[in-house]
Protein backbone atom coordinates (compact mmCIF):
# COMPACT_ATOMS: atom_id res chain seq x y z
CA UNK A 1 0.00 0.00 0.00
CA UNK A 2 2.85 2.34 0.60
CA UNK A 3 3.96 2.10 -3.02
CA UNK A 4 0.55 3.03 -4.35
CA UNK A 5 0.31 6.12 -2.18
CA UNK A 6 3.74 7.30 -3.28
CA UNK A 7 2.90 7.01 -6.95
CA UNK A 8 -0.42 8.73 -6.50
CA UNK A 9 1.23 11.60 -4.73
CA UNK A 10 3.81 11.90 -7.49
CA UNK A 11 1.14 11.97 -10.14
CA UNK A 12 -0.83 14.62 -8.30
CA UNK A 13 2.14 16.92 -7.93
CA UNK A 14 3.34 16.27 -11.46
CA UNK A 15 0.02 17.27 -13.01
CA UNK A 16 -0.62 20.25 -10.73
CA UNK A 17 -0.10 23.53 -12.73
CA UNK A 18 1.37 26.59 -11.10
CA UNK A 19 -0.07 29.99 -12.09
CA UNK A 20 2.21 32.56 -13.72
CA UNK A 21 4.36 33.09 -16.77
CA UNK A 22 7.76 31.77 -17.64
CA UNK A 23 10.74 34.05 -18.08
CA UNK A 24 10.71 33.47 -21.85
CA UNK A 25 7.05 34.51 -22.13
CA UNK A 26 7.66 37.69 -20.15
CA UNK A 27 10.69 38.51 -22.33
CA UNK A 28 8.66 38.04 -25.52
CA UNK A 29 5.87 40.30 -24.22
CA UNK A 30 8.38 43.02 -23.28
CA UNK A 31 10.07 42.80 -26.70
CA UNK A 32 6.72 43.12 -28.50
CA UNK A 33 5.75 46.15 -26.40
CA UNK A 34 9.12 47.84 -26.97
CA UNK A 35 8.82 47.25 -30.73
CA UNK A 36 5.35 48.81 -30.80
CA UNK A 37 6.55 51.82 -28.80
CA UNK A 38 9.51 52.31 -31.16
CA UNK A 39 7.21 52.22 -34.19
CA UNK A 40 4.93 54.76 -32.50
CA UNK A 41 7.81 57.18 -31.84
CA UNK A 42 9.15 56.86 -35.39
CA UNK A 43 5.70 57.53 -36.80
CA UNK A 44 5.15 60.52 -34.52
CA UNK A 45 8.51 62.02 -35.54
CA UNK A 46 7.71 61.67 -39.24
CA UNK A 47 4.28 63.22 -38.67
CA UNK A 48 5.83 66.17 -36.80
CA UNK A 49 8.37 66.80 -39.57
CA UNK A 50 5.60 66.82 -42.17
CA UNK A 51 3.50 69.18 -40.07
CA UNK A 52 6.48 71.53 -39.56
CA UNK A 53 7.15 71.50 -43.31
CA UNK A 54 3.54 72.39 -44.09
CA UNK A 55 3.51 75.17 -41.47
CA UNK A 56 6.77 76.61 -42.85
CA UNK A 57 5.38 76.73 -46.38
CA UNK A 58 2.20 78.32 -45.04
CA UNK A 59 4.29 80.99 -43.28
CA UNK A 60 6.11 81.72 -46.56
CA UNK A 61 2.76 82.03 -48.32
CA UNK A 62 1.45 84.45 -45.67
CA UNK A 63 4.60 86.57 -45.99
CA UNK A 64 4.23 86.55 -49.75
CA UNK A 65 0.59 87.68 -49.53
CA UNK A 66 1.52 90.46 -47.10
CA UNK A 67 4.28 91.67 -49.44
CA UNK A 68 1.90 91.68 -52.41
CA UNK A 69 -0.75 93.52 -50.34
CA UNK A 70 1.79 96.19 -49.36
CA UNK A 71 2.97 96.45 -52.95
CA UNK A 72 -0.58 96.88 -54.28
CA UNK A 73 -1.84 99.26 -51.59
CA UNK A 74 1.18 101.56 -51.80
CA UNK A 75 1.76 101.34 -55.58
CA UNK A 76 5.28 99.98 -55.17
CA UNK A 77 7.28 98.57 -58.05
CA UNK A 78 9.27 95.38 -57.97
CA UNK A 79 12.47 97.28 -57.18
CA UNK A 80 11.10 98.90 -53.99
CA UNK A 81 12.88 98.22 -50.74
CA UNK A 82 11.60 95.36 -48.62
CA UNK A 83 12.28 94.40 -45.03
CA UNK A 84 10.52 92.61 -42.23
CA UNK A 85 9.90 95.95 -40.48
CA UNK A 86 7.67 97.11 -43.37
CA UNK A 87 5.51 93.96 -43.27
CA UNK A 88 5.63 92.68 -39.68
CA UNK A 89 4.65 94.52 -36.54
CA UNK A 90 1.64 95.66 -34.53
CA UNK A 91 -0.97 97.09 -36.86
CA UNK A 92 0.86 95.96 -40.00
CA UNK A 93 0.14 93.04 -42.32
CA UNK A 94 1.58 90.40 -39.97
CA UNK A 95 1.45 91.04 -36.21
CA UNK A 96 4.74 89.24 -35.49
CA UNK A 97 7.56 88.14 -37.73
CA UNK A 98 7.10 84.42 -38.41
CA UNK A 99 9.71 81.86 -37.44
CA UNK A 100 10.30 78.44 -38.96
CA UNK A 101 8.33 75.91 -36.88
CA UNK A 102 11.10 73.30 -37.12
CA UNK A 103 13.23 75.05 -34.49
CA UNK A 104 10.94 77.98 -33.54
CA UNK A 105 13.87 80.44 -33.45
CA UNK A 106 15.07 80.88 -37.03
CA UNK A 107 13.57 83.81 -38.91
CA UNK A 108 12.95 83.84 -42.63
CA UNK A 109 15.62 85.24 -44.97
CA UNK A 110 13.99 88.38 -46.41
CA UNK A 111 15.16 89.62 -49.81
CA UNK A 112 16.13 93.28 -50.03
CA UNK A 113 13.64 94.32 -52.74
CA UNK A 114 10.12 93.24 -53.61
CA UNK A 115 10.55 90.14 -55.80
CA UNK A 116 8.93 89.55 -59.17
CA UNK A 117 5.84 87.37 -59.27
CA UNK A 118 6.89 83.75 -58.90
CA UNK A 119 9.84 84.46 -56.59
CA UNK A 120 9.78 84.19 -52.80
CA UNK A 121 10.04 87.31 -50.67
CA UNK A 122 11.27 85.41 -47.62
CA UNK A 123 12.48 81.83 -48.05
CA UNK A 124 13.00 79.62 -45.00
CA UNK A 125 16.18 80.43 -43.10
CA UNK A 126 16.84 76.72 -42.56
CA UNK A 127 17.09 75.68 -46.21
CA UNK A 128 20.57 74.27 -45.63
CA UNK A 129 19.10 71.89 -43.02
CA UNK A 130 15.58 71.31 -44.32
CA UNK A 131 15.63 71.29 -48.11
CA UNK A 132 11.96 70.27 -48.26
CA UNK A 133 10.81 73.65 -46.85
CA UNK A 134 10.48 75.04 -50.36
CA UNK A 135 7.02 75.28 -51.94
CA UNK A 136 6.59 73.19 -55.08
CA UNK A 137 5.24 76.11 -57.06
CA UNK A 138 5.07 79.84 -56.35
CA UNK A 139 3.70 80.84 -59.76
CA UNK A 140 0.53 82.44 -58.39
CA UNK A 141 2.28 84.11 -55.48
Amino acid sequence: MNTTNKTMKMNKTATKLKPGMTLIEITVVILVLLTLIAVLFIGANIYKRGADRAACILNQRNIQQAVRADQNLNNKGSSAALSAAIICGPGLYLEVEPKCPSDKTTLYAWVSTIPDIGALAAPCGLLATYTDHVPQSVDGW
